[in-house]
């Protein structure tokens, strides 16, 4: 047997087997420290990142860092944020971009952030970031090697991911998006992982979407990322009325009135209940001195929620902004195929 085909009989046994070893964790929020209650969660930034590197996949190594320097750069930052009271921090690196779950376990316990690191891969920058296995291998081949990382962890860490990050440019998307898409929902089926898929455009969210629902996956899995870089709100209204999470993930000093705006025609749509917001700060820049400037993650609870505030938002909708939508975004439930 060659070992194209013991990869494919690998994928048939994971994909299904991933069900059974995921009952410990369903219901639950899996962070880098093991799962927890989705009510522990809180206070919730759902995409930031602490360190990436954009060398691409065959250059991008652990060995291009210094770990006590990434940590040193990125701790007063979270330590920031855990005095507004955020308690959770949703990791959004992926891998070949400096996905490092030792990193992010050890800023976990020091500051006492809640924090999630995520499988999968990322197709977006024109595939520069992704491994040639990637182009190679069948669906059912990708969705088996992030299910093993969801069963039996990262790379020999222990730490298993809270959520699937895929990337992908605008639409309509090429053969090998498509194929990270249908991975990721094969994944999904079978672990209850949520999709947080990067994505290029409103035409390639929606494409996304078509893609879930063709292999049986409800909207509800799936994060359309930077929805805020697409300037047509439509297709913003047209997402979350399937039940997708819209995420507004640009905010930053400068960018405070914009996401009010977006954040309020949600609202006036009745599709509060579907928005999420994060900044897509940090973060430490491998192949920078230093690590370069490290955006803060402090504008959403220094700016933005004043702001929506001042705009006629209650304490409860914020609440369900902050909390109640990021909680249920990344809880982990086995849904049928």
């Amino acid at each position: 047997m060659n070992r194209r085909d013991a990869l494919k009989l690998g994928a048939i046994g994971m994909l299904t087997a991933g069900r059974a070893s995921a009952d410990d964790a369903t219901g639950r929020v899996m962070t880098v420290l093991g799962p927890i209650a989705p009510d522990e969660m809180g206070v919730t930034l759902p995409h930031e990142h602490i360190l990436v590197d954009f060398a691409g996949a065959d250059v991008a190594s652990p060995r291009r860092y210094n770990a006590d320097e990434v940590v040193a750069a990125a701790r007063p930052h979270l330590e920031k944020v855990w005095g507004q009271g955020v308690r959770t921090l949703v990791d959004c690196t992926p891998a070949y971009l400096a996905r490092d779950p030792t990193i992010l376990r050890g800023l976990s316990r020091a500051t006492g952030l809640h924090i999630l690191t995520n499988t999968g891969y990322y197709a977006a920058g024109g595939g520069k970031f992704l491994p040639p296995h990637a182009r190679a291998e069948a669906v059912d081949e990708l969705a088996a090697r992030w299910l093993a990382e969801w069963r039996e962890g990262i790379g020999g860490t222990g730490v298993r991911p809270g959520f699937q990050k895929i990337g992908v440019d605008a639409g309509p998307l090429p053969d090998v998006g498509v194929k990270l898409v249908r991975a990721a929902a094969r994944a999904h089926r079978a672990s209850g992982l949520t999709i947080a898929a990067h994505t290029g455009d409103g035409r390639a969210a929606i494409q996304e979407l078509d893609l879930l629902r063709e292999e049986g996956v409800d909207p509800s899995a799936f994060i359309w990322v930077h929805a805020d870089a697409e300037p047509d709100a439509a297709l913003h209204v047209e997402a979350a009325a399937r039940g997708a999470w819209v995420e507004f993930d640009g905010v930053a000093p400068g960018a405070v009135d914009r996401h009010v705006v977006l954040v309020a025609a949600m609202k006036d749509r009745g599709r509060l209940d579907r928005v999420l917001l994060s900044h897509d700060a940090g973060w430490y820049h491998v192949g920078e001195p230093g690590g370069g400037a490290f955006r803060p993650f402090d504008t959403l609870w220094g700016e933005l929620v004043p702001a929506l505030r001042r705009a006629g938002f209650t304490d409860a909708e914020v609440r369900t902004l902050t909390v109640d939508n990021p909680r249920e975004a990344f809880t982990v439930r086995v849904r049928p195929a």
